[in-house]
């Protein structure tokens, strides 16, 4: 059975296709553990690759690597594939990228400080509202100063000099207090042992990288090792939420293309939403509705459709509904509220059906040709043509190593920048204030009218650079100050 008319899901009552014209209309693939979640992502991801359109998912489970190899000949696949008339199965690969934060298992993914910016570093550091009105006021002194903020030993240091002149700034920036700035350290700190340091420097990801094609024309399926990201969930959250942001600022307007540009499946979705201020919330409902103009497809996959937002589920045209369990109140009212999404079919009931559905077995409702959500499909879903699994090691590093990307991103950049300038700066103006202290009295008295009786902000900063640089912890702090990219 071709692709023809679209990625095909598997077959119900009759076959099921996502169509490639309105998969930009966003979708949701949800379930309990073990019903086969992952599998359809797989599914997904090699029907949007075969088209040529590149793919971005997290790898949660660290089984996801397997769809760079060709998968394995199996009793069950050849029985599932004939079951459904996919006459014309065969295993191949997929042309794979693997990305990793920490730079263990996949190319190095940074971004700056900068880029993070005010809102998502808030929600990443779990600050209140006071803390983050500071947070804001920093990044505003940045900007008014030029200061390109890269790592977090740069925003220590603006955080340091906005605490030690709080006073000066109070009037431009408002009320700056010690403690708040303390806790803000406090956090930062708790950031960096997470291994937030790693994912804020340079060289920062070109979002572009993510959207390239290999073997064959088809799109790149880039999988993030996201085992070890998963401990630190809010990290792994707002990482993956910048990467929207990313994508929604640097493509053009493409309105409804013929296939998507590209297409993000973001993972255990709940992690994203759970606690979240309601700033964050306007802001990733706003993204997500959008975005799609810019002809990025987002599917969220969770076990729970109530994870979602209504205001952000009412935006997922495309779903594929696994087995929920309904076990409490909460999960029962789960499974009303999935079956109250689809359209209903006459020949069974979505609410006894969630409850039934075997492993591999999904209610199933795509969108029609005139984007209208087509009638739910009890949907046998078609095993994948890559493997089930996770890749070796020896394998995930033969393609790691065949990468062309990692010439970019692998190493970190330590450029000529702030600490350096500001190291020389301060030794000049040390060495002046030694020579004019050998001066007499009357040539200071000269020269003083000649000085602004205002001490601007950059000044203040690099006296405070000066006092401190002799310490080997003032030149920690000072270090990136100014940072070394401008926009």
């Amino acid at each position: 059975m071709s692709d023809d008319n679209g990625i095909f899901i598997g077959k119900g009552d009759n076959p099921v296709y996502l169509l490639p014209q309105l998969a930009n209309r966003h979708g949701l693939i949800a379930g309990a553990t073990g019903t086969g979640k992952t599998v359809s992502l797989q599914i997904l991801a090699e029907g949007f690759s075969r088209m040529g359109v590149p793919v971005f998912m997290a790898d949660v489970k660290g089984d996801l690597s397997g769809i760079s190899q060709p998968g394995k000949e199996h009793p069950k696949l050849a029985q599932r594939a004939e079951t459904i008339g996919l006459d014309d199965y065969a295993f191949e690969s997929f042309p794979v990228v693997f990305w990793d934060l920490f730079g263990e298992q996949g190319h190095r993914v940074r971004t700056t400080v900068s880029e993070l910016g005010p809102l998502l570093l808030s929600r990443m550091l779990d600050l209140n509202d006071t803390q983050e009105g500071i947070m804001y006021a920093v990044f505003k002194m940045a900007d008014d100063q030029g200061l390109l903020l890269l790592d977090l030993k740069d925003l220590r240091a603006l955080l340091v000099f906005a605490g030690e002149n709080a006073k000066e700034l109070r009037l431009e920036y408002g009320n700056i207090s010690a403690a708040s700035i303390g806790a803000i350290q406090r956090r930062l700190l708790v950031l960096e042992e997470e291994g937030a340091e790693q994912f804020l420097g340079e060289p920062a990801l070109d979002i572009f990288d993510f959207m390239r094609t290999g073997n064959k024309g088809y799109g790149n399926i880039n999988i993030l090792a996201a085992d070890k990201l998963m401990q630190t969930p809010k990290l792994y959250a707002v990482f993956l939420l910048w990467l929207l942001a990313e994508l929604f600022e640097e493509l053009p307007e493409v309105g409804d293309p013929d296939k998507p540009r590209l297409v993000f499946f973001f993972d255990e979705a709940h992690l994203l939403f759970t606690g979240a201020p309601k700033a964050l919330l306007e802001k990733v409902e706003q993204v997500v509705r959008l975005i799609r103009s810019k002809g990025v497809g987002v599917y969220f996959v969770t076990q729970n459709p109530l994870d979602i937002p209504d205001t952000v589920l009412s935006q997922l045209g495309n779903r594929v509904q696994h087995a929920l369990r309904a076990f409490t109140p909460r999960d029962q009212k789960a499974v009303r509220a999935a079956a109250s999404t689809f359209r209903a079919n006459p020949a069974f009931s979505a609410v006894d059906a969630i409850k039934e559905l075997g492993v591999g077995e999904a209610l199933v409702s795509t969108l029609g040709g005139k984007g209208t959500p087509g009638i739910v499909e009890r949907t046998l879903v078609r095993p994948p043509a890559s493997r089930l699994g996770p890749a070796t090691v020896a394998e995930r590093n033969a393609v790691i190593e065949e990468s062309s990307l990692g010439r970019r991103y692998d190493k970190s950049v330590d450029a000529h920048s702030a600490y350096e300038m500001l190291k020389e700066r301060a030794e000049k103006a040390a060495d002046a204030e030694e020579k004019m202290a050998t001066e007499k009295e009357r040539e200071k008295k000269v020269a003083e009218p000649r000085r602004s009786n205002r001490q601007g902000v950059m000044e203040t900063m690099v006296k405070s650079v000066v006092r401190s640089v002799g310490s080997s912890l003032g030149r920690k702090i000072a270090r990136g100050i100014l940072g070394s990219l401008l926009k």
